[in-house]
């Protein structure tokens, strides 16, 4: 699907049908954080997630790392030396290191890198100094994203984006069978931020195209600023340890590595698959692109930029 002001000027295809969307879920979930921050719940994104998160009490199939207390089971997410000194900031940039098991999988389980002997004994890396992409470090987030709403965060993107957006009722954004914590005395499922282990966004290219939209207008849909255009100045803002990518998950093109034909002022909410909704403000448009090969992606940009372009 293309959009250009504002406009559907071609799509093929189903753009109707639900599928996943794997990491693109990613720019969902930090939206919510947004969300929050521009309502005050998160001071500064400079803040340590500690403060904001207090133990966690699961719903169901603990974690083999929780503590028990009378029948009730903990979690501690941030209350490791190392997880005290995490803020939101480190989080949404994907530089924490966080370290632990959430939900059965422990952070290493997700893009190990040297030797395997070393995936439990390696020390950590200071927050902010070394960006690494890891889903269960992401799902880290969604927990204490939840743990701030005090409610699904599902919920939260329905009622204050995809409702307002003129989104389908179709996009479901779920987690794992055992990512059910207890909240002010009701069971809320902590949703997961990527396809990994089968949780994720299912959402139509068409309702990826609004979202991509509302990030275009920097959070403006209409007549209302749903996200603070000062959320989305800081989300494409580069990371100093990977500066082609901002907040979670919006990809830039800093010096146009990663898109050679596009402008380095265009972005992305890209995931596996590969699933793209490009963002290009200087072309005023937005393109849904699901189920393509990641190297073909810049020829595509090419092809539809000389159309855009095209006298």
């Amino acid at each position: 699907m293309i959009v250009r002001g504002g406009y559907v000027v071609a799509e093929w295809g189903d753009p109707e049908r639900v599928d996943m969307t794997f990491s693109v879920t990613k720019s969902f979930l930090s939206t919510t954080v947004g969300l929050a921050f521009d309502r005050g719940l998160i001071r500064s994104l400079d803040d340590r997630v500690r403060a904001y998160v207090g133990p966690v009490v699961l719903a169901a199939r603990p974690d083999r790392s929780a503590e028990r207390v009378g029948r009730a089971e903990l979690l501690h997410p941030f209350d490791t030396p190392h997880n005290r000194t995490i803020t939101w900031d480190h989080l949404l940039r994907q530089t924490s290191d966080w370290e632990g098991t959430l939900w059965g999988k422990p952070e290493w389980a997700d893009r190990p890198t040297g030797q395997p002997a070393e995936w439990t004994t390696r020390p950590r890396k200071a927050p902010g100094s070394a960006y690494e992409y890891n889903d269960v470090r992401v799902n880290a987030l969604a927990l204490a994203a939840t743990s701030v709403w005090r409610r699904p965060l599902p919920q939260v993107l329905r009622e204050q984006v995809m409702d307002p957006i003129g989104a389908s009722p179709t996009w479901r954004w779920v987690g794992y069978d055992d990512s059910w914590v207890l909240l002010d005395g009701q069971a809320v499922q902590s949703v997961s931020g990527g396809g990994h282990w089968g949780g994720g966004m299912f959402i139509s290219a068409r309702d990826m195209a609004r979202f991509g939209l509302l990030t275009l207008r920097r959070g403006r849909w209409r007549d209302r600023q749903l996200l603070s255009e000062e959320w989305v100045r800081r989300a494409l803002t580069p990371t100093p340890a990977q500066t082609d990518y901002g907040f979670m998950n919006w990809f830039l093109n800093t010096d146009r590595k990663r898109w050679p034909s596009a402008p380095a002022t265009a972005f992305a909410h890209l995931g596996n698959g590969t699933n793209i909704v490009y963002v290009d403000p200087e072309h005023d448009l937005v393109a849904v692109v699901r189920w393509i090969e990641n190297g073909a992606v810049d020829g595509f940009l090419q092809r539809l930029l000389a159309a855009v372009e095209k006298p």
